[in-house]
This record gives C-alpha cells, sequence and structure tokens, in this order.
C-alpha cells in the first residue's frame, strides 16, 4: 500500500468556480473500456475553445503536479473518469477553496488528495504560481500545510481522508492483496460458496 505525505512539484493555477466533471472530462470520452488515454483528454473543450491558452496547454504548467482551484471543483455528474483524467494527465493533488463531495470521495479512492485553504490562500497562491511557474509548490499532508516561496499556509483535509492518505488505507485494492489469508478465511465461512459442492 502506497501512502502520501509530503508532494512537491510545480503548481498549476486553474482559476474559476464550479468547474463541474462535464467540462474535466467530457461525455464523449465515457465510453472507454480503461481509464488509459484519459489524461489527453482532460478539459477538451475547454483547451479547444481557448486555442492553445488554457493552463493545461500552456508551456509553463507541462509537468505540474499540484493543481490550484477555486470554488465547488468537481461538481456536476459523479463520474470517477474526472479525477481519472486529472491523475492521467500528471496531477498529485489538488489544492482548492473547495471541492463537490462526490468528487472529493472519488479521488481519495484514488489517492488523489484535495485540500481546501481559504480563498484568500488559493487566489494568492494562483496569482503567485502565474509570476513563478517554475518555483515549487509544497504540500505536506503530515502536517497540513502548503509552501510556496518561502511562505506556508494551513490547509484543511478531514482527519479519516488524511489517515488513509498517510497510511496507505485509501487502496482498498491493495488492502485486499495484502490479506489473502484473511480473504479465504471469509470465504470458507459464506455459505453459498459452497453450492454445488458434492
Amino acid at each position: 500500500m502506497s501512502s502520501l505525505i509530503f508532494l512537491e512539484g510545480r503548481g498549476l493555477p486553474l482559476r474559476g468556480n464550479d468547474i463541474d466533471t462535464d467540462r474535466i472530462i467530457p461525455a464523449r470520452f465515457l465510453r472507454c473500456v480503461t481509464f488509459d488515454g484519459l489524461g489527453e483528454q482532460v478539459f477538451a473543450d475547454d483547451r479547444s475553445a481557448l486555442g492553445g491558452k488554457h493552463p493545461f496547454d500552456l508551456p509553463q504548467y507541462q509537468g505540474a503536479t499540484l493543481l490550484v482551484a477555486n470554488g465547488n471543483f468537481g461538481c456536476g455528474s459523479s463520474r470517477e473518469h474526472a479525477p481519472q483524467a486529472i491523475l492521467k494527465w500528471g496531477i498529485q493533488a489538488l489544492i482548492g477553496e473547495s471541492f463537490a463531495e462526490i468528487f472529493q470521495g472519488n479521488c481519495l479512492a484514488n489517492g488523489l488528495p484535495c485540500v481546501t485553504a481559504a480563498p484568500e490562500v488559493v487566489q494568492r497562491l494562483q496569482t503567485a504560481l502565474e509570476a513563478y511557474p517554475s518555483s515549487p509548490l509544497k504540500l505536506s499532508l503530515q502536517d497540513l500545510t502548503v509552501s510556496f516561496k518561502g511562505e506556508t499556509w494551513p490547509v484543511n483535509l478531514p482527519e479519516s481522508a488524511r489517515q488513509m492518505l498517510l497510511s496507505g488505507a485509501w487502496d482498498s485494492c491493495a488492502q485486499l492483496s495484502h490479506n489473502p489469508q484473511a480473504i479465504a478465511e471469509t470465504a470458507r465461512r459464506l455459505p453459498y460458496l459452497a453450492w454445488g459442492a458434492a
């Protein structure tokens, strides 16, 4: 199981409130069998409309790993494809003013932290990232802080989510694969698994 304690990388400022999952990954890309390739289509319509001037297209933000968003990010439909597309593009954590509840849950299930900060902190970070895009942004899930260019601010994360990320317990598949004896024992106790046995 993989734990997440400290993340450091370039930040990508994405301004705007109520950015919904239909914008994050348009519906026509939901017919995929796997999530592979979704990163290339993240914000496809917004990026097309802006003709290469969307933050996800700007050269200074290529390779960024921390996304800084505004209020109610990820609202709309409950598609897991939205956090998957963000992950596949390369984002490893989100810092925002607020997140839609289902989106935040889907992110946690994929090991993608969504931490919140005061609106003035988020907006200050976005402005700083626009001015200094190559400077590293640091997020500590241990201390619940975000740091940039010598300044540090508090961030918030529900304690249950924080503990899951710190311990690696967010990954339910990994938990299952680490407990084969418990799985086998449970299977032995389930009467319906013995149906058809002679």
